[in-house]
């Protein structure tokens, strides 16, 4: 595994972690942004914002695109840190690279993102860590989003099917925003698995859950991204009890998964873990029923799971 700095996008300092079975892209000029993930022959599986990319210092939030570390619940002062200045970046005896940068309003929060990618394989670890470096304790929760192009298919695991009597207590939730259509023709709720089908045409739908599967998909073009993260019981999530989130509209969509919220006093930090895994496909598959997703599927879970 190879760890350089190169150009990207119009940005000069970029993090270009590679091995022969992926490359990640990581910027320095801004961030933390994880701006690319690909296999060697493959095409970026992160969307970005073309028209956003290359710039920094902008005095509103961008999205540009990739992957970042915010703040939950959802807030417009709390969660959108401009992030678009330089980071920091330290590199640690275990091949991994923390990028950091400060939230300065309205609260003071130390984001790093720790990145390790694996010398022979596309897996990817994301640690994301939030450190309160204010005076006051704060209850906030680690949500790491995952934007990613337009035209896939995401794919969310069920729970196992029960029978009644037998199974007297509930095993899943989900819960909605006022903007989610459950009707919308671009969501499958099946028995093994919700679909959601992203479409430029699209208006926002978003939903979330208490996932104890820990993993969810996403299918675009000729590669098939994983990324696995954890659910555990008895703890407190944001946003109805969210382990796990999707949202999208008409330009991408995204998988996002949450940590446990968390009342951090001064100094103190909590941490959520993301492991990701890219498979580059022969060819566009093509899912004609549930029971055909689930096989096809298998071989690349027993991968990573």
């Amino acid at each position: 595994m190879k760890i350089e700095i190169v150009p990207y996008a119009g940005w000069e300092k970029n993090l270009r972690f590679s091995n022969e079975k992926a490359e990640l892209i990581v910027s320095l000029d801004i961030g933390p942004r994880i701006l690319s993930y690909r296999t060697p022959e493959g095409e970026n599986i992160l969307k970005n914002f073309p028209e956003q990319l290359g710039q920094a210092g902008e005095d509103e939030w961008m999205i540009r695109g990739g992957h970042r570390l915010w703040t939950a619940p959802e807030d417009e002062k709390t969660s959108y840190h401009w992030d678009n200045e330089p980071v920091q970046h330290e590199e640690l005896e275990d091949g991994s690279v923390v990028v950091r940068s400060w939230q300065r309003e309205p609260w003071q929060i130390r984001k790093d993102l720790q990145i390790r990618l694996a010398e022979d394989s596309s897996r990817v670890d994301v640690w994301h860590t939030l450190t309160n470096e204010g005076g006051e304790p704060l209850e906030l929760a680690p949500w790491a989003l995952t934007v990613l192009n337009p035209e896939g298919l995401a794919i969310i695991p069920q729970p196992p099917l029960g029978e009644h009597p037998r199974d007297l207590l509930p095993n899943r939730s989900l819960v909605l925003w006022p903007y989610t259509d459950l009707s919308d023709p671009r969501l499958d709720f099946g028995q093994r698995f919700i679909t959601l089908r992203q479409t430029p045409e699209g208006r926002p739908l978003k939903l979330g859950a208490a996932h104890p599967e820990g993993w969810a998909a996403y299918l675009w073009r000729e590669s098939l991204f994983i990324k696995t993260f954890a659910f555990e019981p008895g703890v407190v999530y944001p946003d109805g009890g969210c382990n796990f989130e999707t949202f999208t509209n008409e330009h991408m969509l995204e998988l996002e998964s949450l940590g446990a919220l968390t009342v951090l006093g001064p100094g103190e930090s909590t941490s959520h873990l993301e492991s990701w895994f890219l498979f580059p496909l022969k060819e566009e598959a093509e899912i004609t029923s549930e029971a055909a997703l689930a096989e096809w599927i298998t071989p690349y879970l027993n991968q990573v799971l």
